[in-house]
Order: C-alpha cells, then structure tokens, then sequence
C-alpha cells in the first residue's frame, strides 16, 4: 500500500460553506482573508488535507495571481488539496452551449489541480438543482435531471468529452475521477464501468459515491451490489451514509444523513473490499446538514482507525500468498 493509516490522503469536502461571504460577495472575488477564515476551519478540525468542492470556489475560474493566492493560503494552513470536485457541471447537459462550456470549464479545472498540485479532480454527469430541488427539506426527496436512456449519440458525446478531459489529466499526471449519481450514465455500477471501459485511459475510474443512491426515496440495490462492480476501477472515493427505513403500509421511504458508522452503508465491510481490491486513492468525507465539518472529522478519524486494522492484515494475507 503506498500509504498508512495514518498519511492516508483523507480530505474535507467543503459543500457546507457557501459560495458567497457574509457580506453577500461571491466567494470567488472575496480576498484571500476570506479564503483563509474557511480554510482555517479546515486545518483546525484536524484535517491535512481538502477537497476544494467547487461549490464553494472555482480553482478552474481563478486567474494565475488568484490560482497562487490560494496556493498560498493552503500552504500556510498546511492543507493539501486531495482532489478538486467538479459538481453539477454535466459535458452533456441538454443545452449544447452549457455541455460546451461546461466540458471547457472542467479542462481549466484539470489544469488548475495540476499547478496546486493535487493528484485528482472528481467530476460527474449530474445537473444543477431543480426549483423543487432547492425547497426539498432535502433535496434528494424530489427527481433531478436524468440522462437519456437508449441514446447511443449523447452516450458518445459522453464518452468523447471525458476522454478528452481524462487526456488532458494524463498530460498532468492526473487521475480523473467520475461520481455515480442517480439516472445519470454514472447512475449504476454496469453503465459507469461501461463508461469507464468506453473512455478507455488507464488514469480514468469511478468514484463509487453510493451514497448518492442509497439515500433515494425508491427501491435501491443493497450498498454491496452497488459497490462491488465498480470496485476494479476505483480511483477516488467519497464517503458518506445515511439512515434509511421503509414503511410497507404506506409504501413511503424515508432517507437522512449519518455519520459513517451509523449508517445503513458498512463502511468496515466497504473499505476492507475497496483495499483488497487495490484502490489506493484519496478518500474525500462528505456530510450534509448540522456542523458538516465536524461529523467529517469524525468519519475521518473512524476511517483511519479502520485503516489501522485492515492494512497490516492486508499485507500478511498478501505475503501469506506470495510464500
């Protein structure tokens, strides 16, 4: 394993902050000062590293002397940058003009993780949220955009795209990393690994975010199945969990968040499959309502005691082998 459990790159998502300070400026024009208070955050909860979740910032929209501003205070907070999130930015939205921009705004993105040094950027084929969406108590418990079923001209045009994003990350040295995320071509483990197989780049893998599909008010395969296909490909990994329940007299399905050990997802059972597997990627710890940050800290510290245990009889079982 190329690292320990306790080096293991584990980075803070940041989609608890918002994207404008309070004095209503947009994050992305705010001083550096401004960067500095959430970062500070960050490092204080005893994070080393952190996803910069484009929600909060765009590294891939920051001119040079701002891309080193932040170069800068991330240094000074001893944070690094584990991947940078790409959301809701899909290269084959509806709109040919928003599919264009968005696929040349992910291509700056891989260029910005490059010069702050990461080794990863995420990206994923959901849609921004609907007005109902937005109301939602959470958004989840009302339908998002979904990609076309039987389409082989958009599934091409998905293909393409990403290829030449997971070209340009090559170039770099990057891995790039694509989020399943429901009714998307990334919506299940069979068609993100077809993906995946089509784009066909060695630097090219899932982020098997299952999460995102086990928090869905429907019917969803249990959390292994969900894994267990994507694991060969693997190359990022963002983690959360959910409480969730079903009532048969009224058909009604009810989904939370919770913190990684209380869950319905086994995160002890993911992780010694995802490790046996081979992935060695960065893990990113995602949490949404409450003090986000804080309950990441936690899953970050559980993540890493499980590290502990599973890595050591990971390696005497392959040297077992080996002999």
């Amino acid at each position: 394993m190329p690292h320990t459990a306790q080096d293991w790159p584990i980075g803070a998502a940041l989609l608890q902050f918002p994207d404008t300070t309070g004095d209503a400026r947009p994050v992305q024009e705010a001083p550096p000062t401004e960067w500095a208070a959430v970062l500070h955050e960050v490092a204080t909860e005893g994070f080393r590293h952190v996803d910069l979740t484009d929600s909060w910032l765009r590294p891939g929209d920051l001119p040079p002397e701002r891309l080193c501003e932040l170069a800068r205070v991330l240094k000074e907070h001893a944070l690094g940058v584990s991947a940078i999130s790409v959301t809701r930015r899909s290269v084959i939205d509806p709109d040919p003009a928003v599919a264009e921009a968005n696929l040349a705004y992910l291509l700056r993105t891989v260029d910005a993780a490059a010069e702050l040094g990461t080794t990863v950027v995420c990206a994923g084929l959901h849609r921004p949220l609907t007005e109902a969406q937005r109301q939602a108590v959470w958004f989840w418990h009302e339908p998002g955009g979904s990609d076309p079923e039987d389409d082989p001209r958009t599934w091409s045009l998905a293909v393409e795209r990403l290829r030449t994003a997971g070209e340009r990350a090559a170039r770099h040295g990057l891995r790039l990393s694509l989020e399943m995320y429901e009714d998307t071509y990334l919506g299940d483990p069979a068609t993100a690994v077809r993906l995946v197989r089509d784009i066909g780049l060695a630097n090219v893998g899932i982020n098997p975010d299952i999460g995102n599909l086990v928090r869905l008010h429907r019917p969803v395969p249990h959390w292994e199945e969900l894994l267990r296909p994507a694991l060969p490909h693997v190359n990022y990994w963002h983690v959360k969990n959910y409480h969730r329940d079903f009532d048969p007299a009224t058909g009604a399905y009810f989904a939370v968040p919770a913190p990684l050990q209380g869950g319905v997802i086994d995160y002890r059972r993911a992780l010694d499959l995802a490790l046996r597997a081979g992935f060695d990627g960065p893990i990113c710890t995602e949490h949404y309502g409450g003090d986000g940050l804080g309950v990441s800290a936690g899953n970050r510290d559980y993540l890493r005691r499980l590290l502990a245990v599973k890595l050591p009889a990971i390696e005497a079982a392959r040297r077992e082998d080996a002999s």
